[in-house]
């Protein structure tokens, strides 16, 4: 039996426990009980949500032998930071656990721990920054759905924290199991973890119509070459003063930004198409095949083909 151990706080985002039915219909699966899950706090007993509503817990002095412990963040994890009965637990449960997961904002109670010191992680995107700010030995990938990294797993917001423990599954009992909780738990995708954890365009954000019409003219010219200079002359615009403002406002530049939505053109092409790859790469303005695959490794660190080969498996 594997046991897995969720460690709770006052404060504590009632999403994270949606991720205890991937272990029950795994279960259900495999036709065997090989995952017992239980909730621990330090001092056990009901702990608050931040709905308001209480989950019963365990002492962490109670604890039998956990072999995945699941750190469970909390809403704002900027005012909030573990004991320091919960850090000097998880230096001992780290040497004795096969594996620790961190969903959402846990990821700040494993980093307070160092136990994510000098891998890679991920979280949140909208606290990325601040824990690589706040812990500048981490090396914080902001845009994955989920990172394995030895022994510690980390997942982004909310119901990434599904994927994460879908790979969890996967590892243990193959993906046979893992595709049929997927099913049961109508999850139309297996995500893997290189998968971006928002759309381009709502991460851009301009402030100005100028810049937004830029984007959307973009948007439906990827196959385009689309030069700075036709974007700035689209909205009346210099390209300097182009270049300017749309850095500015989005955070990146013209280059980057088109590049980004062409990745995500150019993957939900993939996912819901059977069009050649080279066709797609033509489509959405990538040079060649080639050129897409080299896109698709920066942004995703997956190539084309393994996001094709996800996208058609059952889910």
């Amino acid at each position: 039996m594997h046991r897995v151990g969720y460690l709770l706080s006052d404060g504590f985002q009632m999403m994270a426990l949606a991720t205890q039915t991937v272990f029950e219909y795994a279960n259900i699966a495999a036709g065997d009980a090989f995952y017992q899950v239980e909730n621990f706090a330090v001092a056990g007993g009901d702990v608050r949500s931040s709905l308001g509503m209480t989950v019963s817990a365990r002492s962490l002095t109670t604890h039998s032998e956990i072999d995945t412990w699941i750190l469970v963040g909390v809403n704002d994890p900027l005012t909030s930071h573990p004991s320091p009965a919960v850090v000097a637990f998880l230096h001992k449960a780290s040497r004795r656990a096969r594996r620790i997961g961190a969903i959402c904002t846990g990821g700040f109670v494993a980093a307070e721990a160092g136990l994510l010191s000098e891998r890679r992680a991920t979280t949140h995107w909208a606290y990325a920054r601040e824990m690589q700010k706040r812990f500048p030995d981490i090396r914080v990938e902001d845009d994955r759905i989920y990172i394995v990294d030895g022994p510690m797993w980390t997942s982004a917001g909310m119901t990434a924290g599904l994927d994460l423990a879908l790979a969890m599954v996967e590892k243990d009992l193959g993906a046979d199991v893992a595709r049929s909780v997927a099913h049961k738990l109508v999850m139309h995708q297996h995500r893997s973890g290189g998968q971006s954890q928002h759309s381009e365009i709502l991460d851009l954000a301009p402030k100005s119509d100028r810049i937004q019409n830029a984007l959307n003219y973009a948007r439906k010219n990827l196959s385009r070459a689309l030069t700075v200079e036709e974007l700035a002359e689209k909205v009346n615009l210099s390209p300097r003063q182009f270049s300017r403002v749309f850095t500015l406002e989005t955070g990146q530049s013209p280059a980057r930004a088109i590049e980004g939505l062409r990745l995500e053109a150019a993957r939900l092409m993939i996912e819901k198409s059977r069009h050649p790859l080279d066709v797609i790469a033509r489509e959405t303005g990538f040079r060649d095949r080639r050129h897409m695959r080299e896109a698709f490794m920066r942004g995703f660190g997956l190539p084309p083909q393994a996001v094709r080969r996800e996208a058609r498996s059952p889910a």
